[in-house]
């Protein structure tokens, strides 16, 4: 099979720590609102400007890197973005130690691991498409698909078992050690990789900064995929706080049912990300893209109906397995065509325009939910998003514009997610 076939041992490798650094991140899930909470006594506007402000300057701070990383060899700069969320992580346990652990600590380590979230990710896609063959892209893009739903159903429930035992920074330094592992991993991968042609800048321009959206703009093909995709994950995780507050606080769900009802789900991210490459290869990439987008925007709605008792949860666990099976369709093969219609020398400054746009548009999109739940109530603000989710179908592409991006001459040229 497909799916189950050797991409060699470096991709073992760079499987191998992506696995370990993403096992981390879901162990951490939610640590620093945790920490916020159980340690600083930190409000709910406190709480929501750390999930909001967090990500969404980090995007910004991501910006300029994307042109650093293009003209540089991806793997160092893998190595050094897993040090460094390794050594910001590790502040927090050390603050708390010697009890100067603040807020404003925690708000300046949000945004330094995501500025260094999409710096890697973007080293990373074009590292992977350098290292394997374009029709090798699709089976990688599925097992990391794969992991992150393990790691997502998994890491949550053992985080929280951890933290109960042990405290609040037990799993902020699991997610530290788990960033070394993974740079130790990606330095065994072998230092084959060849330095870009692209000769270094001696200062970065505007026009490099805004390389990688004026690439997605200007793709047929990439551009309803990327509006597609900012919306319908924005609204996805923009209703997920109303959806907490409507399940634990006003049907009184207790906070292992409401984890139990998110964690069955994610079985369906195996599966969906198993099915990725066999329905390409029956039906074609185009007709799965459109099919499994539209599809996953469907399913949102119906949690505006949930009620209290067994009922309500079960509804929850099918809506969310639905939208889970679909996003992991989905996922791995936008991620492939994403890199099949991008050029190897705008590959790094592709994701992280992409990756930067993400984040920012998901922070202000949950920021106004939080508005909209406040005033509306949270039921209100979950069907309001859900309505939203069914009109956004009619950004996906309409052909099948099939023609590979052919990469840049050798005298110019040199991953997600879930989404």
């Amino acid at each position: 099979m497909a799916g189950r076939r050797s991409l060699g041992r470096r991709f073992g490798w760079l499987w191998g720590a992506y696995a370990v650094s993403t096992a981390g991140t879901w162990l951490a899930f939610d640590a620093f609102a945790l920490i916020a909470v159980l340690a600083l006594d930190a409000g709910p506007t406190q709480v929501s400007l750390l999930a909001a402000v967090g990500p969404a300057v980090g995007a910004a701070v991501s910006v300029p890197l994307g042109p650093w990383v293009e003209v540089r060899r991806k793997r160092p700069v893998m190595m050094a973005t897993d040090l460094v969320r390794c050594a910001v992580l590790l502040s927090i346990p050390v603050a708390f130690a010697l009890g100067r652990l603040s807020f404003g600590q925690l708000l300046l380590v949000s945004v330094a691991v995501a500025a260094a979230d999409i710096t890697f990710n973007a080293a990373a896609g074009a590292f992977l498409k350098d290292l394997l063959p374009r029709q090798d892209l699709l089976v990688a893009n599925g097992r990391f698909e794969a992991t992150a739903w393990t790691a997502s159903m998994v890491g949550p429930p053992l985080g929280g078992a951890a933290i109960g035992l042990f405290g609040p920074v037990t799993t902020v330094v699991a997610d530290a050690v788990s960033y070394l592992l993974s740079a130790a991993g990606i330095r065994a991968i072998g230092d084959a990789e060849q330095h870009p042609a692209r000769p270094e800048p001696a200062v970065t321009r505007a026009r490099d900064l805004l390389e990688g959206w004026r690439h997605i703009l200007a793709d047929p093909a990439l551009r309803p995929l990327f509006l597609n995709t900012l919306l319908v994950n924005s609204l996805i995780m923009a209703a997920s706080p109303p959806l907490l507050i409507l399940m634990v606080d006003d049907l009184r769900f207790a906070p292992w049912q409401y984890a139990l009802a998110f964690a069955v789900p994610c079985t369906g991210g195996l599966l969906g990300s198993r099915l990725a490459p066999r329905l390409v290869a029956r039906h074609g990439r185009h007709r799965v893209l459109v099919t499994a987008g539209a599809l996953r925007a469907c399913w949102p709605v119906g949690l505006a109906f949930t009620g209290p008792g067994a009922a309500g949860l079960v509804l929850v666990m099918l809506v969310e397995f639905g939208l889970i099976t679909c996003c992991a369709v989905y996922n791995p093969v936008l991620a492939t065509q994403r890199l099949d219609r991008t050029p190897a020398g705008r590959v790094a400054r592709t994701l992280s325009a992409w990756s930067a746009t993400g984040k920012a548009t998901t922070a202000t999109m949950t920021a106004l939910w939080g508005v909209l739940a406040a005033r509306t109530g949270p039921r209100t603000a979950i069907a309001l998003a859900g309505a939203l989710l069914l009109v956004t179908p009619l950004l996906l592409p309409r052909r099948d514009d099939t023609t590979e991006a052919g990469d840049e001459p050798a005298s110019v040229a040199v991953r997600s997610d879930g989404g």
